[in-house]
């Protein structure tokens, strides 16, 4: 490494002390010893580096900085922001004392080695440490573009300096055994079991931050629903290894990067780009009062403002009908009849759609779903322009608040299990001999 500094020179082939001596001679200093005046020399060497380095980071890199704010560039102010030229500029004592050791001490020399072997070191982490910061200057410019946004820039740039450390730690581990880089690679193969081992999480959630940016899955910010890790909130982090959400209850889940892949999970984004958040839910009648509707009832409906144009028009329309059939109106079980019911679900469908925050351009739909043991559904199946949930919870409960208002005006009653009060009620009826219970007693 560094053959480059082998200069076929005198003053770099062990000249220079014997220089030095007849210099020190020349001042009456000659009765120093070979290793002391190496020494001497050395720490020179040590305090010019380190003045260097003080200058090269007051001088050089304030004058680097000043020419950066003058440009308009956007990837010189990154590198300034992380301090990348301040970095580099530890170059410059490790050169000086590489290049001091090749003055001072002789060819294979312990000195010699031991220097060098401390200036390579020095340069190679002050390189990677200056390339760290590059890479976290270009995941900056990379987060102000439209189309990076949303990426998961991060476990790229960890990727980036996870092979960063790698490649130091392989060239540091060169220069200590005095062996080519490519040699000891070579000999790695014998330990890719165990590599795949310790780096699983990180090769596992490098893959998976492919797929995600590709396929576009998650970005930070969005809601997402994993029941198997207990997550639902919004992804406050992504890294290479972790993905990092905060709940509705303030808690921290973190999740495999791959997890993300490799598992399902609900993302609530396409609700917030669609800008309405669907409302599904139902409201359970007692069958037991669904009835035809006789004329007091619908002079009495008729009376709600926004039910009377359906009323008028379903009459007329029934009316028209059975007549063109004679039917014989005597029973209401003959031709067509309105129900209480259905003009119900015909009020509920009016009362929607002339709701402010319904949005009636999506799916809206008022219907009845399979009878069952708890009665006859009503389900209520429509969107909302209210996304966030505290409003959302309160506009469902404003709507279901009316429904169970109005209710007794259709005549209909909500099914409501037997409880305890109904025991007791009943029971005092028995006790009492009532040969009836009281209307609002469900048996």
């Amino acid at each position: 490494m560094f053959a480059w500094m082998a200069v076929r020179d005198p003053l770099l082939q062990g000249e220079f002390l014997p220089m030095v001596r007849s210099i020190f001679e020349f001042f009456g200093l000659s009765g120093l010893s070979r290793l002391l005046l190496q020494t001497v020399l050395m720490a020179i060497a040590v305090v010019f580096a380190w003045g260097l380095d003080w200058a090269s980071r007051r001088f050089v890199v304030g004058w680097i900085h000043s020419f950066v704010l003058r440009t308009e560039n956007r990837w010189d102010d990154e590198m300034m922001k992380e301090h990348v030229f301040e970095r580099l500029a530890h170059l410059a004592p490790a050169l000086v004392l590489f290049g001091s050791s090749r003055l001072i001490f002789p060819m294979g020399s312990w000195g010699r080695v031991v220097v060098q072997h401390i200036s390579v070191i020095m340069i190679v982490l002050v390189v990677v440490w200056a390339l760290d910061g590059m890479v976290d200057a270009l995941l900056g410019m990379l987060r102000t573009m439209e189309g990076m946004r949303y990426k998961p820039l991060e476990s790229y740039g960890q990727v980036i300096k996870l092979v960063l450390g790698l490649v130091a730690a392989v060239l540091i581990i060169s220069e200590l055994m005095g062996r080519s880089p490519w040699a000891l690679l070579g000999g790695l193969g014998a330990f890719t079991a165990v590599l795949m081992l310790v780096f699983r999480d990180s090769i596992l959630g490098f893959v998976a931050s492919v797929q995600i940016s590709a396929l576009d899955l998650v970005r930070e910010g969005d809601w997402i629903e994993m029941p198997k890790y207990g997550a639902n909130g919004s992804i406050v982090s992504f890294s290479l290894t972790t993905v990092r959400v905060q709940n509705w209850d303030k808690t921290i889940t973190t999740i495999p990067t791959y997890a993300l892949t490799a598992d399902s999970f609900k993302n609530w984004r396409g609700m917030f780009e669609a800008g309405a958040r669907r409302i599904k839910r139902s409201i359970h009648l007692d069958m037991t009062s669904v009835c035809f509707l006789d004329l007091a009832m619908l002079e009495k409906l008729k009376k709600i403002q926004i039910l009377r144009p359906y009323l008028d028009a379903k009459e007329a329309e029934i009316a028209t009908w059975n007549q063109e059939r004679h039917i014989d109106p005597s029973s209401p079980v003959n031709g067509r009849q309105m129900t209480n019911v259905g003009t119900f679900r015909a009020y509920l469908e009016t009362y929607l759609e002339q709701h402010p925050k319904i949005d009636t351009r999506m799916t809206f739909l008022v219907h009845q779903l399979e009878p069952g043991p708890q009665g006859l559904p009503i389900e209520i199946y429509v969107f909302t322009r209210e996304q966030s949930w505290v409003p959302y919870e309160k506009l469902i409960s404003d709507i279901f608040d009316h429904i169970l208002a109005i209710l007794p005006i259709f005549s209909l009653r909500v099914y409501q299990s037997l409880h305890g009060a109904d025991v007791r009620a009943l029971l005092s009826m028995a006790a009492t001999d009532t040969p009836t219970p009281p209307e609002d007693i469900e048996i």
